[in-house]
């Protein structure tokens, strides 16, 4: 890197996790990047965030007025989510609907083959927490019964008395015409002047009352908790850096000021995940694999993400917990692997990995003041593949302490057992955990293993990403600069962005084109007065719109993108030619010319377009051979115990530099791991790129 100019100015990337906050600096004239992280601070992620702000600034020799913006993924509502304490929330339904959350869905989740044995969890808001009020319109918004008011006045006193802290109100057919729910939102205003609440038909317009109302009460949970956290950060600002803009990731994959986010917080429900698979596919596009999927692991969880030509997949059917969130977002599955999972006795009386983590706070076995369980992160440090102390010197592991803790849960699994055995079969769980569900998320795209590679990052990731390549078969591992701070990269890699999208189901037969383009204006002029509030110009604005569409008795439709500018019959048949392409990627299938389309949704995304980090100071050529910094004794299962292993820095290794394993190359905040015959070479724009053993014959 090169000498800090005292005169820079940079943008600084903020991704918040469940042990490290990871903090991004990128010049913002030449594009270079640098990297820090902190520990994070669960009891207030804000105070994580602050010090690590101070002290990539304080790193760089700049102070506070350098930093010309913020961003920043945040976990808040996501953990407010998964934590599932859901207390003294409020709901308002149209006369006739108070069981609508009750109902739910029919289907049963994944894992129970027999209805009778799944239990319906407890509702998201009591029956007794649920008042009606007496309105009604059409499914087109024409009013069949006015609102009356004083129902909604002795529901406002109700919420009152019952001392309810959040209120969620969704009306039947309120995604047609929101007149009767704004007018239900003032009335409960007068009434409950302090009161958070939050509304479908602007949460999501949209058809589907179970979802429009589960999304539109996570959104109201989440709105003081999201409100106290930009509050926190904002008093713990320095006053010269309050007023650099402060950008916040949304889950579908784009930034927003943090007006709209108060507004919205449900919008930032995978926010850090969404940044890390960004910034994830930039690095695998430079490094020539357009297709990926994506290994985030962290302390607590391991995010997985198919990346397709360069493009991370969107999802409008995702959920958080049990939770369905019909929004927007980049489609992220995550599994409770992650550095920091405890490995533990499951009732079978077998070795279980996760997905309980040591977190942060007390943190694995082997920290300072950690935990009593051991976990992968003292497993890796028993078997020498992490060095003694971590980022940079900063933590120190005691060995002694994680060792003791295998051979105690060797003895509770009733294991004649070394330490590094059990170490290795943690590991060994660990990496099928991530093996299966990459296995699922690349066989439910419809891809072959082979045709794809794995770009692992996080802190934890390129410690076992290579044998997880290995059990997929997947084609190669690609390990990026700084593999630790990548989710705080993507921050900066991205556009802002702002979905919005109204239902109008129409058959291919009879579609209203005057209908369609005044629904397209009306959208567009919202996403363009979004972009604007947040200080977008004009100039970088673009609008794309977009489709949903299905077969007709179908239940599930897909979003495409159709043309912009004027509507005419080409714009029907470019719209049903791309649902078709993309029903025939997606299932393998389709039936054109057999059964009939119709449209569902019309939705329309704006863009501000930012300069992108430029990744390319490409690395200078070198050594194919590049030197060991020292050995240590590293346990590799392969050859039966301990081998004297060559420890490389990473920042020593120059482009066409080239590593046979066993080996390990470490860095900052990572390290990676090469096993017995893979091969590594470095690619010209710095990335690690791992063959497995069966294919390094052929680099």
């Amino acid at each position: 890197m090169s000498t800090p100019n005292p005169s820079r100015q940079i943008k600084v990337g903020i991704d918040t996790g469940g042990t490290f906050t990871d903090i991004i600096a990128v010049d913002s004239a030449s594009g270079e990047a640098f990297a820090t992280k902190v520990p994070s601070t669960p009891d207030n992620p804000a105070r994580g965030l602050v010090s690590g702000v101070d002290q990539i600034t304080k790193q760089l020799g700049l102070d506070h007025t350098a930093v010309e913006a913020l961003c920043h993924g945040t976990t808040v509502a996501t953990n407010a989510l998964l934590e599932d304490r859901f207390m003294s929330l409020g709901l308002i339904v149209t006369k006739g609907f108070r069981h609508i959350v009750e109902i739910a869905r029919q289907s049963v989740p994944e894992g129970y083959g027999n209805s009778y044995f799944w239990v319906k969890p407890d509702r998201i808001v009591p029956l007794h927490l649920v008042k009606e009020v007496d309105e009604r319109l059409k499914f087109d918004g024409d009013v069949i019964r006015d609102l009356d008011e004083d129902s909604v006045r002795e529901a406002a006193e109700f919420f009152k008395r019952k001392k309810v802290k959040a209120l969620g109100i969704c009306l039947i057919h309120a995604y047609a015409n929101p007149d009767h729910e704004k007018r239900v939102r003032d009335i409960v205003s007068e009434i409950c002047p302090d009161l958070p609440v939050s509304i479908s038909s602007e949460v999501l317009p949209e058809y589907r009352e179970y979802e429009r109302t589960i999304t539109t009460l996570v959104d109201v949970f989440v709105k003081p908790k999201m409100n106290q956290y930009m509050g926190d950060i904002h008093e713990l600002l320095p006053t010269d850096l309050k007023a650099a803009p402060f950008l916040v990731m949304k889950s579908n994959g784009g930034v927003a000021g943090v007006d709209q986010i108060r507004d919205r917080p449900i919008s930032t429900a995978l926010s850090g995940p969404a940044a890390g698979a960004l910034g994830a596919a930039i690095f695998a596009e430079s490094a020539g694999f357009p297709n990926v999927v994506t290994l985030d692991a962290g302390g607590t969880s391991t995010d997985l993400c198919l990346v397709e030509s360069g493009e991370a997949h969107l999802t409008t059917n995702g959920s958080i917990g049990r939770f369905p969130v019909k929004l927007p977002m980049i489609d992220v599955v995550t599994v409770g692997t992650g550095g920091g999972s405890i490995a533990w006795k499951n009732p079978e009386g077998r070795l279980a990995v996760g997905p309980k983590s040591a977190g942060a706070s007390p943190g694995p076995l082997c920290y300072p003041n950690g935990g009593d369980n051991p976990t992968i992160t003292d497993a890796n440090l028993v078997l020498g593949r992490i060095p003694p102390e971590l980022i940079g010197g900063g933590i120190a592991l005691d060995v002694d302490r994680a060792r003791n803790g295998m051979v105690e849960l060797g003895n509770e699994l009733g294991l004649n057992a070394t330490p590094e055995e059990i170490a290795n079969g943690i590991i060994e769980v660990a990496n099928w955990n991530q093996a299966n569900a990459i296995r699922q998320l690349v066989v439910r795209r419809g891809f072959a293993a082979g045709d794809l590679a794995l770009m692992s990052f996080g802190g934890s990731g390129p410690a076992q990403s290579a044998a997880v390549m290995d059990l997929v078969g997947l084609q190669a591992t690609i390990v990026p600069l700084n593999p630790g701070n990548v989710s705080a990269f993507g921050l900066l890699a991205v556009d802002w962005r702002t979905d919005h999208v109204q239902t109008r189901v129409m058959r291919e037969d009879n579609v209203d084109l005057s209908a369609v383009s005044e629904i397209f204006q009306k959208l567009e002029a919202e996403a363009s007065q979004a972009l604007k509030k947040d200080g977008v110009a004009e100039a970088d604005t673009a609008l794309v719109r977009y489709v949903d569409a299905r077969y007709v008795g179908m239940a599930d439709e897909l979003r495409v993108a159709v043309p912009s500018g004027d509507l005419g019959e080409q714009f029907l048949a470019d719209a049903l030619e791309s649902f078709h392409n993309s029903h025939q990627s997606m299932f393998g299938y389709d039936y054109r010319d057999e059964q009939p389309v119709e449209i569902v949704n019309l939705a329309v995304s704006g863009f501000g377009k930012i300069r992108r980090p430029d990744l390319g100071a490409h690395f200078a050529e070198g050594s194919s051979d590049p030197i060991p910094a020292s050995h240590r004794q590293v346990y590799f299962e392969s050859a039966g115990g301990f081998v004297d292993t060559p420890i490389y820095d990473r920042s020593s290794l120059t482009a066409g530099a080239e590593i046979t394993g066993p080996a390990v190359i470490q860095e900052f905040g990572s390290t990676t791991v090469l096993f017995d015959g893979q091969h590594m070479s470095v690619h010209p724009a710095g990335s690690l790129i791992i063959r497995s053993r069966r294919d390094a014959s052929e680099v």
